[in-house]
């Protein structure tokens, strides 16, 4: 299964990028990046792939609980994830009707590119809990 950030706006060659990059490379699974611009549309999700989008008003998962979520989408056959963190306005009303998971970080308000680390790091704890991987310690 394919792991796939979308997020609008550049991250350049930051700490917060390096972050990103150090918690993809370790996953074993295929992962991606795609930055967008601040006009530009999400890109139409391919078959067998599903949308999730990053949303205040998504719902905040442990860590354990996110682990068992992806699993049931890799074990449901699905291809490929999509994270889309939205535009600075957020996500149109049309979009979150349409995603598979609202996903939230939490209730705070995170900049995007803290939010693009975020989500990687929570992307690679939740491979290590599925393969076992000691990573995670509860």
């Amino acid at each position: 299964m394919k792991l796939h950030i979308i997020a609008y706006g550049k991250a350049g060659r930051g700490p917060e990028a390096n972050l990103v990059d150090r918690y993809l490379k370790r996953i074993t699974w295929p992962t991606g990046v795609t930055e967008l611009s601040e006009r530009a549309a999400a890109p139409v999700a391919p078959p067998g792939a599903r949308s999730i989008l990053l949303d205040e008003r998504g719902t905040s998962f442990t860590s354990q609980a996110f682990a068992e979520r992806l699993g049931k989408f890799r074990d449901d056959g699905t291809r490929e994830l999509r994270f889309v963190i939205g535009p600075a306005d957020g996500h149109s009303q049309q979009q979150r009707d349409s995603a598979d998971l609202l996903l939230a970080l939490g209730p705070a308000t995170w900049p995007h590119l803290l939010a693009r680390a975020m989500l990687a790091e929570q992307l690679y704890r939740a491979f290590t809990i599925l393969t076992g991987h000691p990573y995670h310690r509860e």
